[in-house]
């Protein structure tokens, strides 16, 4: 099993379950199997909130999946982050996929913006522009900038983001995590080379996004 510094079931998640299973517990208490749907509640949860290890792809010039999900957009784009054209690669996450956020190559955190805004369904191309969202700029030992930008989606009302200026990360490091269901955006310098169509599942850490130019 990879080397991982995590619990299984993400921090992030433990008050939401303890109160579930606590609900739960006091409903068996009082109700008996009529307790069922709180129980379900609290497996959702526990699913939600699970954070698995992953093998880091070896290899030079590799871009990772940043989160789980479908992709649905790749191709040329305006990465208005850091004022140029780029490549884009947008994975959506539903609620049950894993929503723990993982750097997507190894680097130096050179920015972090947040920005206030909508929370409109994050499987939508506006919701890059129009919700909440909070980007990272990365730059690698090269001087290749990434930008990785976490989307809050229809029912997310919380980006959480642990990394600042000067931060180093390894790609697969977690550096964040949205609740409820969402989008991350990874914007690549032109020539970058997409691994990834639309429609394809992905999953964080383990999964090649593109390659950078020159790799």
């Amino acid at each position: 099993m990879a080397h991982y510094p995590h619990p299984l079931i993400a921090r992030e998640g433990w008050p939401f379950l303890a109160g579930c299973v606590a609900v739960a517990a006091v409903a068996t208490a009082v109700a008996g199997w009529w307790s069922a749907p709180f129980w379900l509640a609290a497996l959702f949860v526990l699913q939600f909130f699970r954070d698995p290890p992953r093998e880091v792809p070896q290899g030079e010039g590799l871009v990772l999946a940043p989160a789980d999900g479908r992709i649905v957009q790749v191709g040329a784009a305006r990465d208005d982050y850091l004022g140029r054209d780029a490549v884009k690669v947008s994975v959506f996450m539903n609620v049950f996929n894993v929503h723990s956020n993982r750097a997507p190559v190894d680097g130096t955190v050179e920015n972090v913006w947040y920005f206030p805004g909508k929370f409109v369904n994050a499987d939508l191309d506006k919701a890059s522009t129009d919700n909440e969202r909070n980007a990272v700029h990365f730059r690698t030992g090269a001087g290749v900038d990434v930008t990785s930008v976490q989307v809050a989606g229809l029912i997310a009302r919380r980006i959480l983001c642990y990394v600042g200026k000067g931060d180093r990360l390894a790609r697969g490091d977690r550096y964040g995590f949205i609740r409820f269901g969402s989008r991350v955006d990874v914007y690549l310098p032109p020539g970058s080379t997409p691994k990834v169509a639309i429609g394809d599942r992905v999953s964080a850490t383990s999964t090649v996004l593109a390659h950078l130019p020159g790799y």
